[in-house]
């Protein structure tokens, strides 16, 4: 976890993490890495992960919003990284983010330009393990062209994902950075401490994928995924975004 660079915008607690990854050719990503950094790789493959997770005790700038602290989110994402005199940077990029409230996406395509896109959505979580994690886990989200799910049935026992392990590569991102109109990239910094994370023993993917995310996203989406788990999470931090400088946005 890196230490803090700026002002925290939001903190909230991230919970159930579910993340389904698929290996993708590099070429499908290209156009839509922000300037200044280059895709990140796994043991030479690139990979995106659909993502969904529940938003919890959220706050901005450290007041809560009524109505808007607790909701879900889906995201689409790959990884990037930028190279800075005091090491690399390992970040995420997103390619498209699902939230239910609309506040919620203006004010992420305010400040940060993210790709948010508001729908109705709805989550359901099984019983409880021992483990403290649910047997099942379930993100519903309604648009084009009907109603869409990302479902995770839990497997064996969690663990902290060991060094160099995939886990690791897909959990431990503390940097977002995002395309700008004009061009040039903010990068933000994200805390959290190491989760926890679970086999998945089945999952499903029922929804309108390339009415989100294109054909050429859609087809791998579709496709077997290379891996699946649950994350615990955790509270987290996300700072305020900066603009990097000319030079390095380029």
């Amino acid at each position: 976890m890196h230490p803090l660079m700026s002002r925290a915008f939001l903190t909230a607690e991230w919970r159930n993490l579910v993340m389904v990854n698929h290996v993708v050719e590099p070429s499908l990503l290209r156009r839509l890495v922000p300037a200044g950094t280059e895709l990140d790789t796994w043991n030479g493959q690139t990979y995106v992960s659909l993502v969904g997770f529940l938003f919890a005790n959220t706050r901005l700038l450290g007041v809560p919003v009524p109505w808007h602290r607790t909701f879900e989110e889906v995201n689409l994402r790959f990884y990037v990284r930028r190279a800075e005199s005091s090491g690399i940077r390992r970040g995420v990029t997103f390619i498209r983010e699902l939230v239910p409230r609309r506040a919620i996406a203006w004010t992420a395509r305010l400040i940060y330009n993210e790709p948010y896109v508001a729908l109705s959505m709805r989550h359901r979580f099984g019983p409880m393990r021992a483990d403290g994690v649910p047997e099942q886990v379930q993100y519903q989200w309604r648009g084009e062209p009907g109603d869409s799910v990302l479902t995770a049935t839990v497997g064996a026992s969690g663990a902290v994902p060991e060094s160099g392990s995939q886990e690791e590569f897909i959990t431990e991102h503390y940097w977002g950075y995002t395309r700008q109109r004009n061009g040039r990239t903010i990068e933000y910094q994200v805390t959290h401490p190491r989760w926890r994370v679970w086999p998945v023993a089945s999952v499903l993917v029922a929804a309108g994928l390339p009415e989100l995310y294109g054909a050429d996203l859609a087809a791998v989406l579709q496709g077997q995924p290379d891996s699946t788990f649950l994350a615990d999470g955790s509270p987290v931090t996300v700072n305020m975004p900066r603009v990097l400088p000319r030079g390095q946005s380029r």
